[in-house]
């Protein structure tokens, strides 16, 4: 079941990404496997600005365990994507990402979806709790409504 589109307006975080000639499928439309590739780009975006991701470093990894993604309508190139992001349910060992990509300046989603990352121990790639710094983070955007 599709879900209902949720206006930009839900979302906390804005990031804008733009289309790229080799995003386009025979169809003349961004190929359906790139809107994923936006949700990590967003969700990774917010999480440097917050300086919690650390990408080979130290502290967590995190691991997509469950994702969807519900289109409305088609980017291509040239377009700019604003994608919009909020945490819509925060776990001891998981957190459940939404994302909104838009078109410019448009308040109807033309795809929404969901990420749930799982909090893994580098070493042992096992779960673990998030450090509360990272719960910070995610509270710092978590959505008002679901």
């Amino acid at each position: 079941m599709k879900p209902d589109p949720l206006p930009r307006s839900a979302y906390r975080f804005a990031h804008r990404i733009t289309t790229r000639w080799s995003d386009n499928d025979v169809y003349g439309h961004v190929n359906n496997a790139l809107y994923y590739s936006f949700f990590d780009t967003t969700i990774t975006s917010y999480l440097l600005t917050r300086g919690d991701l650390l990408m080979s470093v130290s502290g967590p990894m995190l691991f997509v365990v469950a994702s969807d993604c519900a289109y409305f309508r088609g980017f291509a190139f040239p377009e700019t994507v604003e994608s919009g992001l909020a945490i819509s349910a925060i776990g001891a060992r998981s957190v459940t990402w939404r994302i909104g990509l838009f078109g410019e300046g448009e308040d109807a989603p033309r795809a929404q979806g969901r990420f749930v990352h799982a909090c893994v121990d580098r070493t042992t790639q096992r779960p673990r709790a998030w450090p509360a710094e990272w719960v910070e983070t995610f509270e710092a955007i978590r959505a008002q409504t679901d």
